[in-house]
């Protein structure tokens, strides 16, 4: 069977761990109250999300030079055709949540009037001057994006774990190191 390249491989499993970190600090962060504490969070959130966007730029390009791994011919004829179509549709839903989610939480605290400084060294520009009603309506696009993506995610895992223990047809040899 076909296996992903190296580095696509390792694309993979950073953003996998980075957007479970990242998601599982944002839902924690979001009902502390105001405290030192809550401020390194949202810190350490931010920083994560530019470098999930960074990773993901980087993971598009590659996945456009270096074709993925065609599925195998026998699980193709065995694969209903609505499956085939979540398949694709929810890797395509995901690139664009992958880059979507992190612009919004950017711009978000822009419009919030909380400047970006990845790592506490690089200021980043904001997208847009303060505003409320926009910061406001920038945050539930951000949250709605992060539920969105974790329910894509929790399918995907769903779908390989199937294929792995149900089907055991070693589709998920694809994506190991």
């Amino acid at each position: 069977m076909h296996r992903y390249t190296s580095t696509a491989i390792t694309l993979h499993w950073l953003l996998a761990v980075g957007l479970i970190g990242t998601f599982m600090v944002g839902n924690y962060m979001a009902d502390l109250p105001f405290s030192p504490q809550r401020l390194k969070l949202y810190n350490w959130h931010k920083w994560a999300g530019v470098t999930i966007l960074l990773l993901s730029v980087f993971r598009l390009v590659w996945r456009m030079r270096h074709r993925p791994p065609a599925l195998p011919t026998a699980l193709q004829s065995a694969m209903p055709a609505w499956q085939k179509a979540a398949y694709h549709g929810t890797h395509h839903l995901m690139y664009v949540l992958f880059l979507a989610m992190p612009l919004l939480g950017w711009a978000y605290s822009s419009a919030a009037g909380f400047p970006i400084v990845w790592f506490g060294v690089l200021p980043l520009p904001d997208f847009v001057g303060p505003d409320k009603a926009l910061a406001d309506m920038l945050k539930f696009m951000h949250k709605l994006s992060a539920l969105t993506l974790a329910s894509l995610v929790i399918m995907h895992v769903g779908a390989a774990l199937k294929h792995q223990f149900i089907d055991r047809d070693g589709l998920l040899s694809r994506m190991r190191f």
